[in-house]
């Protein structure tokens, strides 16, 4: 079994953490995540301190395992949320649209483990210093907010510059991903598109099945111009998006557009008109399984291939 320093950090049986996905990783998601042995976690979002409450309070009649809670820091209630974690004493708080510094110590005090998650070498290092405990590599392959670099440039590079353990996010879908970002120096990795298509996730059954359905062409970033650039599969809305950018509009009526379209996907079901975010390897995802299945079959996978791998070693230029 493949078993790395993240395990013991967080007391979990295999390396990898559910994506914190707005509007779709709830309780019901995450407990099954990690009633399978990963890493479960639920997203803030831009939800209330109350509704997130809600949640923290089910998964713990779910399960008894460890489990994260995702802030995005732009949130207007990050810092009631915040606060609501340290009192509640989640496990662990995975961060993103943000620094996390000012909020560091109240967390490290009540024994929450943080885990921010990092688009760039000189912002691992800093989060390093800062106390994190762990690091989220996200590379532009990941779905929603995505930055810049690929997961396998920048997972590397983070690697190389700090000590704490790395999760690489971006690009990752089955066993042959988890090889590779673990040949890259990753103690771990995080799946968002994948668990999409779980059992136990609650997203409108119309995106489970756009994203099964789809191709490896079918992304597309919205935003890059008004500085929050989004990957979602393509549909109307997309169409959209680029009509106004081939226009010039400005970045209010860009982001008018986007206001409340995650929402019509994932709760309502407009897939023609709603946000549909999907991480580029959507692809590889052909049906739906339960969390439990999902995370042994990528596993087994990854051990599968790397056991083969070594055949590719020969003893000697002149065999």
């Amino acid at each position: 079994m493949i078993n790395t320093k993240i395990c013991s950090l967080l007391n979990i049986k295999y390396p990898i953490f559910q994506g914190g996905m707005a509007q779709i990783s709830d309780a019901c998601l995450a407990a099954a995540v990690s009633e399978a042995g990963g890493l479960g976690i639920i997203a803030a979002g831009n939800n209330t301190p109350e509704e997130v409450k809600k949640e923290i309070d089910k998964i713990r009649t779910l399960t008894d395992k460890p489990f994260g809670v995702n802030v995005m820091l732009l949130n207007k209630y990050a810092n009631d949320i915040s606060n609501l974690l340290a009192e509640e004493k989640v496990p662990v708080v995975i961060t993103g649209a943000g620094n996390p510094g000012r909020y560091m110590k109240l967390w490290k005090d009540a024994g929450i483990k943080v885990i921010p998650v990092v688009p760039s070498v000189a912002y691992a290092k800093h989060l390093e210093k800062a106390g994190a405990d762990a690091l989220i590599c996200e590379g532009t392959e990941s779905g929603g907010h995505v930055g810049e670099t690929t997961t396998m440039c920048l997972t590397p590079q983070v690697c190389d510059a700090v000590r704490v353990p790395v999760i690489a996010a971006g690009g990752i879908a089955d066993g042959r991903g988890i090889a590779a970002v673990f040949s890259l120096g990753a103690d771990g990795v995080q799946v968002g598109t994948r668990f999409l298509s779980a059992k136990e996730c609650n997203v409108h059954q119309n995106y489970k099945n756009k994203v099964i359905k789809s191709k490896d062409t079918d992304t597309a970033v919205t935003g890059r111009k008004t500085g929050h650039p989004v990957r979602v599969l393509k549909n109307k809305l997309v169409t959209k998006f680029k009509d106004l950018e081939k226009n010039n509009a400005t970045v209010e009526e860009m982001e008018s557009l986007g206001r409340g379209r995650l929402y019509k996907a994932a709760i309502e079901g407009d897939v023609d008109y709603g946000s549909v975010m999907s991480g580029q390897i959507a692809g590889l995802v052909k049906k739906e399984q339960t969390c439990e299945e999902i995370i042994t079959e990528m596993f087994y996978e990854a051990e599968t291939l790397i056991n083969n791998l070594h055949g590719f070693i020969s003893g000697g230029c002149n065999e």
